[in-house]
């Protein structure tokens, strides 16, 4: 299978990197300061989603800023302390494209994103992040926002995602979608495609755009 694009664009976290450890240390510290017990935890959809929106879901809207702001300051220290590192193929397929043909588009911070694409050493020419925009996945916008960007009609745009709601975001702005079972097992994701990391596929770049192939 072959997809033809003429922008790639991808989330970070569980899409490009793994942050999952650092995420649990990180929200479980937060979750213990404001009083959050387990069960509430377990009943929020967090991965994929803004962080803004979790605090909002599980806390009363007058302490959400100041819990937002402590999420991402513990996030950010939290950075070089291991808790982040490249995924299975991230560098090779990302080398392989020009940097106007893509974007990261995260549900993480700008400066929370910074830190993470920089501990591992990825520098997009173009990012957008949840300070970005107002309704985050799966709402399309992000992704819309990412396409008006590279100047690159959404029908032409692929997605690629770890996360239910990030697939559904791209959907929902007419891009296809390419799933990464590195956060969910493949029967979860729905997607054009469903691989296991960016190790399993290639990126040809033609005068017409970016070729997206399956290794054999």
């Amino acid at each position: 299978m072959t997809i033809h694009a003429q922008a790639l664009l991808f989330d970070n976290d569980g899409t490009l990197v793994s942050s999952l450890v650092s995420v649990q240390r990180c929200w479980t510290r937060w979750a213990g300061e404001y009083g959050v017990t387990a069960e509430q935890f377990g009943r929020i959809e967090l991965h994929g989603r803004p962080a803004a929106e979790i605090a909002a879901d599980l806390l009363p809207a007058p302490v959400v800023p100041e819990a937002v702001a402590r999420i991402e300051d513990l996030e950010v220290e939290d950075v070089p302390h291991g808790g982040v590192r490249l995924l299975p193929g991230t560098r090779t397929f990302l080398d392989a494209l020009p940097a106007e043909r893509w974007a990261v588009v995260t549900s993480a911070t700008r400066r929370l994103a910074e830190a993470r694409l920089g501990a591992v050493g990825i520098a997009p020419k173009t990012l957008i992040a949840a300070d970005d925009i107002t309704r985050g996945k799966p709402d399309p916008e992000p992704y819309l926002l990412a396409a008006r960007t590279l100047g690159v009609d959404p029908a032409h745009c692929v997605v690629f995602e770890d996360a239910p709601a990030g697939l559904q975001a791209g959907r929902a702005a007419g891009m296809r979608t390419v799933a990464l079972a590195t956060t969910h097992r493949a029967h979860e994701l729905t997607a054009d495609l469903v691989v296991e990391d960016l190790s399993a596929l290639s990126a040809l770049v033609t005068d017409a755009g970016v070729e997206i192939a399956v290794r054999p």
